[in-house]
């Protein structure tokens, strides 16, 4: 069951927990999408702004795994 997060600021909080282990990033035409997997659940942030999105992934953790962007057709 995945939970989504309203604020970015418990996303960051989330991506840094030391159960995290990927994040990635899901593009659509409208929102980017930041998936952080941890040991229990998947957790959602939905951006709707192109720059906070930018912003939100220059200050994901530099050692955090990442998978890179997908785009949806």
């Amino acid at each position: 069951q995945p939970k989504q997060i309203h604020e970015i600021k418990d996303f960051l909080l989330t991506a840094r927990r030391k159960d995290a282990r990927s994040v990635r990033i899901k593009r659509t035409k409208d929102a980017v999408k930041f998936k952080v997997r941890c040991s229990r659940y998947l957790y959602t942030l939905c951006v709707f702004d192109a720059d906070k999105a930018n912003k939100l992934k220059q200050s994901l953790p530099p050692g955090s795994p990442s998978c890179p962007p997908t785009s949806s057709p």
